[in-house]
């Protein structure tokens, strides 16, 4: 079955590439309509017309995946989001944005439960899922990457007001994928025709551990949305840079992330999971505690701080396949979907959480705590994972 995983690794990589880039735009897009005088307030609450139908659609993706199969639900998803993407650059009004975010939340949803699920389904080993699944979740950071340095070249250059037409190239990609997904055979989940509902399928998730672990997840995402699409914001308001640097700094954050989950599956085999994880978040609080000290000691928009944020992606970019992959490989493969639409729930209400309350902070012009703000959840989430730690522990 693994060897199985060599061939579909490609298309599963180039799904995780597509959704990171529709998803992690939310920082151009930040970037660039707070400068057609659109107010905080009101991009802070654009993320939750993303977030909220990924964690709403979640609910039933799982039956919908279940009825047309896992394959055809993701090329489905793929479908959407690159018809949304080609139209995207045509359409001026702010409402649309909104529509088009809950579109591709939703196919998000999708997307994430079926990649999970194959990955699950071809794998048991921990460390082997770990490894595998920090591969295609690097993916991830180099679409954040990739269109943080594309749309910074666009935004910078003579076509600047053409901007939007980068999505162009994203309803390419989506095609092609839509493509080489069409020629795999993959392996699906038995298909299970009992007339469950969904209440009393979760009736099996909700012990200790579980309810711990999924509070985890939240505080992660939470932490990883505050750097994703608002550091843009942070490094052109507070740095005083312009948009274009703000852009490449923030893709650096990106680059250090995927550095991290790549170097996290080629070594994780020789570490025990959870020592790896604590010893990433302690490294994440020694950063944070040294750029605060820059700031109280120094000077608060010092630019040293912009190389020293990215380096924190090298130690956050681990804790999400690292967690997932621990207790993924104790459920059945069964329940894999269902157990990957909760933390597709918890993930995005983490986004949208982080994002609301990190648009106060900078509606209120109060970027001098943002450094600070961000150290005191790594705090709480570190102390929420040596919980969850200890649970496990107990039960497995």
């Amino acid at each position: 079955m693994t060897s199985k995983l060599h061939n579909i690794s490609l298309p599963l990589k180039l799904t995780f590439l597509i959704f990171s880039m529709v998803l992690n735009c939310m920082g151009i897009v930040i970037l660039q309509l707070s400068e057609a005088k659109i107010t905080y307030e009101k991009l802070g609450l654009l993320e939750s017309f993303k977030d909220l139908p990924i964690a709403f659609f979640s609910l039933f993706a799982v039956n919908f995946i279940s009825r047309i199969g896992t394959k055809k639900a993701l090329i489905f998803a793929l479908i959407i989001v690159g018809i949304c993407s080609s139209i995207l650059p045509f359409v001026k009004v702010f409402w649309f944005y909104k529509l088009w975010f809950a579109i591709i939340g939703t196919c998000f949803a999708i997307g994430k439960i079926c990649v999970f699920g194959i990955i699950r389904n071809n794998i048991s080993d921990e460390k082997s899922l770990t490894k595998t699944m920090s591969n295609v979740e690097a993916s991830f950071m180099i679409g954040i990457f990739v269109v943080n340095t594309g749309f910074g070249w666009l935004i910078s250059s003579q076509y600047s007001e053409y901007w939007k037409f980068g999505f162009i190239g994203i309803s390419l990609l989506s095609f092609v994928t839509i493509i080489l997904f069409s020629r795999l055979e993959i392996a699906e989940p038995e298909k299970n025709f009992e007339n469950k509902t969904f209440l009393s399928d979760l009736s099996g998730f909700v012990t200790p551990s579980i309810v711990v672990f999924l509070v985890v997840v939240f505080s992660i995402v939470f932490v990883e949305q505050s750097f994703n699409s608002w550091l843009p914001s942070f490094y052109k308001n507070h740095l005083k840079v312009n948009s274009f640097f703000a852009l490449q700094a923030s893709s650096f954050l990106a680059l250090f992330s995927y550095v991290g989950r790549t170097i996290t599956a080629n070594v994780i085999h020789r570490f025990h999971l959870s020592k790896y994880y604590i010893f990433c978040l302690l490294f994440i609080i020694f950063v944070l505690a040294g750029i605060l000290g820059i700031q109280y000691l120094d000077s608060e928009d010092s630019k040293v701080i912009l190389f020293l944020f990215p380096v924190i992606g090298l130690f956050l970019s681990p804790l999400y396949p690292v967690l997932n992959s621990k207790m993924i490989v104790q459920v059945d493969k069964e329940k894999t979907n269902l157990f990957t639409s909760l933390i597709v729930i918890f993930s995005s209400l983490g986004s949208s959480v982080s994002s609301i309350v990190i648009s106060l902070l900078f509606e209120n012009q109060l970027l001098t705590y943002y450094p600070l703000y961000i150290l005191f959840i790594v705090t709480v989430l570190f102390s929420i994972s040596l919980i969850y730690f200890k649970l496990i522990k107990k039960t497995y």
